[in-house]
């Protein structure tokens, strides 16, 4: 596992490990499943695909929304697919909840009808995020005060789950402990780089993705007449984009403010891999082909003791 805040050099570590150690590279960020959204997550392009194996990327529409659950039943299905071939499964990406989810298992919470999880949707659009967050602390307090009132992702699971099954989250969690979905061994490695040079390559990365066009992509993107509250639309740098679109905002300030978001989103993914995933080793750094030499020892040494 390769993990870490946007921008920190995780893909460049995961594709010359992938080269080096005859690997398979499985997506473990949220947004990079959505198929529209190719620049403005700086997916993997077609030289990094015909140097390495790499599965889920690009393989769901921004109509859908991909829940933890799901990526993880993906995620477990490629894993074991890369075993039967030989190869190393190598997971990468910014979303922590991912990881959490494989290490650590998932409640066993029914799946939910798809009646339902489209009634919980509506009635969000209806009534608004916050006014379901009311609905929701009436009958899961406790998730509901663990929710941000404008969380309208979480907040819409906690309803759909209530409304499913007559039990709140909070009731699942606490009586159907989790489960790790697989018997393996996980070797983590866990960027940190000092935040100075990280917003750097953020703000780096924001003029990269603007220059190689993202502004038609988020046009595209806004041409499907989505629900806002999708997850692909709140992929970084959308919103902002939208609004110089729509002549809200000139280039400049829509850049200006995309920047800050990323830098405001990195921030907080420091804070919570530093305090939720323990790694087997932390890089204090922005990725470099330099640090190859020190970290794929490691990496044999633990591929040799799980074989």
């Amino acid at each position: 596992m390769i993990a870490g805040p946007t921008a920190s050099g995780k893909s460049g570590l995961a594709l010359a490990t992938a080269i080096e150690l005859n690997g398979v590279i499985i997506n473990a960020d949220s947004m990079q499943v959505y198929r529209e959204l190719r620049v403005l997550t700086a997916r993997p392009d077609e030289n990094d695909v015909a140097l390495a194996p790499h599965k889920l990327y690009g393989i769901l529409p921004a109509a859908t929304a991909c829940s933890v659950g799901q990526w993880q039943e993906m995620a477990t299905v490629g894993i074991k697919a890369a075993w039967d071939e030989g190869k190393l499964p190598i997971l990468t990406g910014g979303t922590g909840l991912y990881f959490k989810s494989l290490m650590g298992g998932l409640s066993a919470i029914p799946d939910i009808p798809e009646k339902i999880r489209q009634a919980a949707r509506a009635k969000q659009e209806e009534i608004g995020t916050p006014a379901l967050h009311k609905e929701l602390a009436e009958v899961d307090p406790v998730s509901a005060k663990r929710l941000n009132p404008s969380d309208s992702q979480r907040i819409i699971r906690a309803y759909e789950v209530y409304q499913a099954t007559r039990r709140s989250l909070t009731s699942w969690h606490a009586d159907d402990p989790a489960t790790p979905p697989l018997d393996a061994r996980y070797h983590v490695i866990k960027f940190e780089p000092p935040r100075d040079i990280l917003y750097a390559s953020c703000e780096a990365r924001f003029d990269w993705m603007f220059d190689h066009g993202a502004m038609a992509e988020v046009e595209a993107l806004l041409d499907l007449k989505l629900n806002r509250d999708l997850p692909a639309m709140k992929a970084l740098g959308v919103a902002e984009l939208s609004r110089h679109l729509a002549g809200e905002l000139n280039k400049e300030e829509a850049v200006t403010r995309a920047k800050r978001v990323t830098r405001n989103y990195a921030k907080r993914q420091l804070t919570w891999f530093r305090n939720q995933i323990n790694a087997s080793e932390t890089i204090f750094a922005q990725y470099s082909e330099s640090l190859l030499p020190e970290i794929f020892p490691k990496i044999r040494k633990f591929v040799l003791t799980t074989q």
